[in-house]
């Protein structure tokens, strides 16, 4: 796995400085389309056949696609195609998004609540997060009953858990120790 990484961050790099001086929002829908196609089983064992030319998966690729895109983007697939690398998609896309939140001075938040929250509540607590972590939050919100109360949040590698199932955890542990 670090592998991909490793060789798909030069490609995100390279795309965020092309994306930096068009539309940069434009770019990150386009590379996360390309990624879920790519994503897609059958796209993968296509593109590994050595008995389909390359132009024919380049070809099916831009059309699964079910958009027209730019001269660049089409540039991308062929390249990759060419090189036998279509499957590195997702993971530039990965990348690219990275690079994308830090240009921005932003990040994502999985917020996790024992209950539907409604959106001033949200609000309310994006603005405590995002002081605390000194930038904009995106949130993605769910819900699981299973956390009895509270929230659990995750923004990149932190995770703050003020749930009521984590309090009852912390307690088991201390009373057993």
């Amino acid at each position: 796995m670090a592998e991909l990484a490793t060789i798909a961050r030069p490609y995100a790099e390279a795309l965020f400085r092309i994306a930096r001086s068009s539309d940069l929002g434009a770019w990150a829908d386009a590379l996360s389309t390309m990624a879920q196609v790519a994503a897609v089983p059958e796209v993968g064992a296509m593109a590994r056949d050595p008995r389909v030319p390359r132009d024919l998966i380049t070809k099916t690729f831009l059309e699964a696609l079910k958009t027209n895109v730019g001269a660049e983007a089409r540039n991308l697939v062929e390249m990759l195609v060419e090189n036998g690398r279509l499957s590195l998609l997702p993971a530039i896309e990965h990348h690219f998004h990275d690079l994308k939140n830090a240009y921005e001075s932003t990040a994502d938040a999985e917020v996790l609540t024992a209950f539907p929250m409604s959106d001033a509540q949200l609000a309310s607590l994006m603005s405590v997060l995002e002081k605390k972590f000194g930038r904009k939050l995106k949130p993605t919100v769910s819900v699981d009953p299973q956390l009895i109360g509270g929230v659990r949040v995750t923004v990149g590698d932190e995770v703050l858990d003020h749930s009521v199932s984590a309090r009852l955890e912390r307690m088991h542990t201390a009373l057993v120790a």
